[in-house]
């Protein structure tokens, strides 16, 4: 095997894998369905740093050197990467994770359904939680592309590095990358209650001044999807008021408790019947008496309110699995990669030639990059999208 980055990324892929991890002197290693295993022959070390030179450019080379990491997201071998390059004691490494391919929607996620009224409020504050690599990320994609179908409202995210890239159905969405588009998490949010937002995405809070103006934005109108590192709901909202100095956490947990939405802790299972790996949640949204446990900080208490709030619309990771176990329609990536017709097609290299397509239904569809009679070159993208006129204005552009 090669060690293009290209085609170890592409190989990474083929395999299934969620991420791909480079280390100078060290075969290639990939994780899938959570396990890690290691391929191919050592990567040498000076074709490492070349790999990385080229990602970073020479613009930010100097930025890389004195920080000894550098955040980006790339589509590469037509597949979308998250990329952390770093150094490490043997020189320059990489953590590649490996992004889905099609817009995430919770349907497609194998969610379940109820998520979606947290998405129904103009103003307040979702957090999705869990450890790293259980699909935070792509729960809050999933959030903001179904906003993005349904609803007409302004969405400005915050990430670092942007991770999914959204095409503008219904709602109007900006995207900014901090360290590329603004400078941190503070100043984006600072700037986005200057620019009209309905829904504000942060990729994720980490520092105190970014929780406090998470908090404050969700209090002034504004719907605010987040993420928070941690196994539990009760301890993602215990650990926002313990990140705070403590004598203002009193009124951190109030502040929390007033603005909160619903918190979602998500986990992975591997499903082997299904030979995918699935999402488990525990969901809870704030109860007269939830609020009061997250007011006076006795988060200890929250599990016996999701034990018995049910017909609240909470769920413990046990009655979760209960309905999983009952439910019998699954989305399949690898027997089911065509897009629906509101979503955009995404074809990579190695897609086959394109068949004669069927008689096309209302709306039509306006295929925006010409097809030449060989599959697309890498990263090539083709979009299909509804425009006005139905069938007959197609066929009229036709001739």
């Amino acid at each position: 095997m090669t060690t293009n980055l290209e085609s170890l990324i592409g190989f990474a892929h083929k395999q299934g894998a969620s991420d791909l991890h480079l280390e100078a002197g060290l075969p290639a290693a990939v994780r899938v369905r959570g396990a890690l295993k290691t391929v191919g022959e050592p990567v040498p070390p000076k074709q490492i740093t070349e790999m990385a030179h080229d990602l970073v450019g020479p613009e930010q080379w100097p930025r890389f050197e004195a920080q000894r990491s550098f955040d980006t997201s790339r589509t590469l071998a037509g597949v979308r990467c998250r990329i952390n390059v770093l150094h490490t004691a043997r020189g320059i490494g990489m953590a590649i994770r490996l992004l889905a391919s099609f817009q995430a929607t919770l349907e497609r996620l194998n969610l379940h359904p109820d998520l979606k009224r947290f998405i129904a409020p103009s103003n307040g504050l979702v957090l999705i939680s869990g450890p790293t690599g259980c699909g935070k990320s792509s729960t809050l994609a999933a959030l903001i592309q179904e906003i993005n179908l349904a609803e007409a409202r302004h969405i400005v995210t915050i990430e670092s590095p942007i991770e999914y890239t959204f095409r503008s159905r219904r709602a109007f969405i900006r995207q900014r990358e901090v360290g590329r588009d603004t400078p941190s998490f503070e100043q984006a949010l600072l700037d986005s209650l200057r620019e009209d937002p309905d829904v504000l995405m942060v990729g994720e809070m980490r520092e105190p001044a970014t929780m406090r103006l998470t908090l404050n934005a969700s209090e002034t109108g504004h719907l605010v999807l987040s993420t928070v590192h941690s196994s539990t709901c009760a301890e993602a909202l215990q650990r926002v008021v313990a990140a705070f100095p403590s004598e203002i956490q009193n009124n951190v947990a109030a502040q929390l408790a007033d603005c909160l939405v619903a918190v979602v802790a998500q986990r992975l299972r591997f499903r082997p019947d299904l030979n995918i790996r699935v999402p488990e949640c525990e969901i809870m949204v704030p109860t007269t008496a939830g609020k009061a446990f997250i007011r006076n900080r006795e988060f200890f208490k929250l599990p016996q309110i999701m034990e018995t709030g049910a017909e609240r619309g909470l769920w413990t990771f046990e009655r979760y699995q209960a309905w999983m176990a009952k439910r019998s329609k699954w989305y399949l990536p690898g027997n089911s990669d065509e897009a629906p017709d509101d979503e955009p097609v995404e074809l990579s290299s190695v897609s086959p030639p394109l068949a004669t397509p069927a008689p096309a239904r209302p709306p039509a569809l306006e295929v925006k990059t010409a097809l030449a009679a060989k599959p697309p070159a890498s990263g090539r993208r083709i979009e299909i999208e509804p425009v006005e006129g139905g069938l007959e204005e197609l066929l009229r552009k036709l001739e």
